[in-house]
């Protein structure tokens, strides 16, 4: 039978098609599980000590794991310039711990910064009077109307500029051979000591940098001591003008700071009431019990940032939603170097967060009614 042209051509390709159809199918079941991945699906590190040891290797053999990822800008050939991000997840994990071991750092104000600098405009408030709330917003009633008068609220700047917060472990070769325990230790004691070294900036940075801390911020109220005041002690007057000068819209976030040693003070003091007194501060249960309490209603927390006894800044009240921090996305940098502690068969890593902090509030309020000025940050002249 002779076949005409089309279907001629319809049975080549038929052929054509029964050869290639086994080269061209593909089973899903037998596909390795990594093909077929996009290309931005990296494989990632399973644990922390895993990335540590990887970053070792490059700084021993300058053998790259393709799982790690340099920092932008850092030269890897380089070992005083190289530079390793960690990974989201150990990063994460980190400033979590770093935040949890701190204490000050987790109630501030969290401000994520994608460059070095950050300007941000707030309302310029110094006073509550009429005309002035909120940098000059002013309302009528429409009584009022005629005479109203056109307003507009002024504003400030507050810059946020990243400085370098740089932790550095020194670990044994003995350690660097099992990568469980240096991700475990290393985790524990650097976030410990991030934790501190930032709630020390919270409360006594100097603004060169580092954090500016509530000390020496242009908004810290410092209020005075009684006449005749014993050095060195805390008394309850002293705590009920502190109180005092705490806007009332803090009130319910703020707490008390102190330095240890001023827990005895606060044992001790009670206020007059005829031949006896009664006491202003008493721990939940009595002394029997836990010694941490409240005050005014508003927790005690003991911190070693604290100044000593009878100098200013060993008590503070304060509401610390009122402080910006401000963190560099991306988290920690980690990188590593075998010729600092050679001699002694150590491996130094060094890690590296980026981050500022100061109060939002650059002097000290007058309210609506009355001339005592208020602040969320409030501490005791030194009693020396």
């Amino acid at each position: 039978m002779k076949l005409t042209q089309e279907e001629l051509m319809k049975q080549i390709g038929d052929k054509i098609d029964e050869k290639l159809q086994p080269l061209t199918s593909i089973d899903v079941s037998t596909r390795p599980k990594d093909e077929g991945k996009a290309k931005d699906e990296a494989p990632k590190f399973k644990i922390f000590g895993e990335q540590l040891l990887a970053v070792h290797k490059f700084a021993t053999t300058h053998v790259l794991d393709p799982r790690l990822k340099a920092a932008s800008g850092l030269n890897e050939g380089v070992g005083a310039e190289g530079g390793f991000l960690v990974e989201e997840e150990f990063t994460t994990g980190l400033l979590m711990d770093a935040y949890e071991t701190g204490i000050l750092a987790k109630d501030c104000w969290k401000v994520p910064m994608t460059k070095s600098n950050l300007t941000m405009n707030l309302i310029d408030e110094t006073s509550r009077a009429d005309g002035s709330r909120r940098g000059g917003i002013l309302t009528y009633w429409a009584a009022e109307a005629g005479t109203a008068t056109a307003t507009k609220p002024k504003f400030r700047q507050m810059k946020l500029s990243l400085n370098k917060l740089m932790g550095f472990y020194y670990a044994t070769d003995e350690e660097l051979e099992d990568a469980l325990p240096l991700g475990n230790t290393m985790k524990k004691f650097f976030a410990e000591d991030i934790g501190f070294k930032i709630d020390d900036g919270i409360i006594n940075g100097t603004g060169a940098g580092q954090l500016l801390g509530i000390l020496n911020g242009a908004g810290l109220i410092i209020q005075a001591k009684e006449v005749g005041q014993t050095a060195a002690t805390v008394v309850a007057q002293n705590i009920i003008k502190m109180w005092n000068r705490l806007p009332a819209k803090n009130r319910k976030k703020a707490k008390w700071y102190i330095n240890q040693d001023v827990e005895p003070q606060l044992m001790q003091m009670f206020v007059e009431a005829g031949l006896g007194g009664v006491n202003v501060f008493m721990p939940p249960g009595g002394l029997v019990s836990s010694p941490n309490g409240i005050l005014l209603g508003r927790p005690v927390e003991p911190i070693e940032q604290c100044s000593a006894l009878g100098t200013a800044g060993d008590i503070i009240l304060t509401d610390l939603s009122e402080y910006a921090l401000g963190q560099k996305s991306g988290g920690i940098k980690a990188a590593a170097s075998i010729h600092v502690q050679f001699l002694t068969g150590q491996q130094v890593f060094r890690f590296t967060l980026r981050l500022d902090g100061q109060p939002v509030k650059n002097s000290a309020m007058t309210p609506f009614k009355g001339t005592t000025t208020r602040s969320p940050y409030v501490t005791l002249i030194a009693r020396s």
